[in-house]
């Protein structure tokens, strides 16, 4: 057991280093591309060369990240079959459906339209340019859309049904797979972060400009269409946060707990705006869990339920089987020791229908059948030891969360002074504490957006399919110093990537600077 748990703690670890060097590229991808899409429409429009600069300089420094997010991406899907090859079994035709069909339709879609994006602007009109450059960020969009798909399912298991024959789910409704309201506010909670991503690091770069005395037109053109696209962005953002919240407290009423790391849930409960949890604090132990707290009054029951007086159910209040159903109602279900009682008789059901399989026994089969299925709901739960495992790691789902929470607040002041100060007539962006400001809100925003990241991924353990298959039964029979050695490797490698990606950008943006033109 104890090499059991080594694979899969090293396996965890190696997928979360992939992914979140993964997505420092990602949601750049996403938010220069619609800026670079924004910037050639102005020049289509007006024919005026100095936006044709624009765009083409932001576009060089889109194709750099664009190409680093490819190489890295590749590598997350490979880890499936590596690394979770009992998952990939467990659920191949559904979780392979959206990867598939990112793989045929977007990542196509964007090869071949960003060719004509970079190589075409001498050898295509330039309405067929422009519809080039915006179709490559549709389909960087559809890229994000399916692989989104793919997680939510994840995250909240939908449209299928376990085949006990095959040992594996099988879809049966594809439409629920994609318009899961999860997998819906997922796709563009995310999106819209990309935009937010991109406007901080266009208004971050101009401000450099800007503090350097040169291209003083160009940068604050720059900041003016990156601005408008960033308050959107982050308004947008915390539209499509605030109705994830509303999905994990209906589906994942464990991972609002952990977020909050609230045991003892209420009606009216208040949120923590800010909070030093207590180490020491089990679930049922009577301990309070915090060592300091500044709570906002009724702020958690209007997050999840958007009703002030609504009961919010914590972590030891969902162990012992106190709930709501998807209409917000409280309710009395199966405690966590009831449910992991029922997944063993599932697992006792699944070999029974083994066993009557390999005789021939059809009776025998239909009867396993049907108590297998009256338990499955439960299935994942049989292999955990002890209530207490399903209990996500609380103190790192808490305090990404919040880091997460004051960053977005802090991104959202940042891009209303930012707009309104690159009016006409304001002399702020001038200024060399503003811009340093803009600078240092670079690191700002990727923080926040890979905290983001780490709530929803973390929040959710022990499960890589919620309430199905918890990550000590997805592992590939591989042993922990395979997995050891190819951790060190991709940190290696993607390190080195990323070296790159900064070097490569900086000379670029350092050139750049030498142009007196704008």
């Amino acid at each position: 057991m104890d090499d059991l748990m080594t694979v899969v703690d090293w396996s965890r670890w190696q997928f979360a280093l992939t992914a979140m060097y993964h997505w420092l590229f990602v949601p750049l991808t996403l938010g220069l591309s619609v800026i670079v899409g924004i910037m050639e429409t102005i020049y289509y429009r007006t024919r005026n060369e100095k936006w044709l600069h624009t765009t083409k300089f932001w576009m060089t420094l889109f194709g750099i990240n664009f190409a680093m997010g490819v190489a890295t991406g590749i590598i997350l899907e490979f880890e499936f079959g590596t690394n979770w090859s009992n998952y990939s079994w467990f659920v191949g035709d559904i979780f392979g459906a959206p990867l598939a069909i990112e793989g045929l339709l977007a990542f196509f879609m964007e090869a071949t339209f960003i060719a004509v994006m970079f190589f075409g602007w001498k050898k295509v009109s330039p309405g067929f340019h422009l519809a080039s450059t915006w179709l490559t960020a549709l389909g960087a969009s559809i890229s994000a859309l399916w692989i989104l798909i793919a997680n939510a399912w994840m995250q909240y298991p939908v449209g299928m049904e376990f085949d006990p024959g095959q040992m594996r789910n099988i879809m049966d409704n594809f439409w629920d797979v994609v318009l899961s309201p999860v997998a819906i506010n997922k796709f563009f909670h995310a999106v819209f972060d990309g935009w937010v991503v991109g406007a901080v690091f266009v208004c971050g770069v101009s401000a450099w400009y800007m503090m350097k005395k040169r291209r003083r037109e160009f940068a604050l053109d720059s900041i003016r269409i990156a601005g408008w696209v960033g308050l959107v962005g982050i308004l947008l953002t915390l539209w499509t946060g605030d109705g994830s919240a509303v999905q994990v407290a209906r589906v994942q009423p464990m991972k609002l707990a952990a977020m909050e790391g609230l045991y003892k849930g209420k009606p009216g409960q208040e949120i923590v705006g800010v909070g030093i949890l207590n180490p020491s604090k089990k679930p049922n132990d009577g301990q309070d869990p915090f060592l300091f707290e500044i709570s906002i009054p009724y702020g958690l029951s209007i997050l999840a339920n958007h009703d002030p007086h609504s009961f919010v159910p914590g972590i030891d209040d969902l162990l012992n089987g106190i709930e709501l159903t998807p209409e917000g109602d409280t309710i009395r279900t199966d405690s966590y020791a009831e449910r992991i009682a029922i997944g063993k008789r599932a697992h006792e059901s699944l070999r029974a229908f083994d066993t009557a399989m390999a005789k021939g026994d059809h009776a025998a089969m239909e009867e396993a059948r049907a108590k297998l299925k009256e338990d499955y709901r439960y299935f994942g739960y049989g292999y955990l030891d002890s209530p207490e495992e399903a209990v996500p790691p609380v103190a790192m789902t808490f305090y990404s969360f919040h880091i997460m929470v004051m960053a977005g607040g802090y991104l959202l002041l940042f891009f209303i002074i930012a707009v309104f100060s690159s009016l006409k007539g304001s002399r702020l962006w001038e200024k060399c504490w503003w811009q340093w400001v803009a600078i240092l809100t670079i690191p700002v925003v990727w923080i926040c957006s890979e905290a983001g990241w780490v709530t929803a991924e973390v929040g959710r353990q022990p499960w890589i399919i919620e309430g199905l298959m918890p990550n000590k039964a997805a592992i590939s029979a591989i042993s922990a110093s395979t997995v050891q050695l190819t951790f060190w490797m991709f940190a290696a490698v993607f390190t080195a990537l990323l070296i790159a990606e900064i070097t490569i950008m900086v000379n670029q943006i350092r050139n750049g600077s030498d142009r007196n033109e704008y």
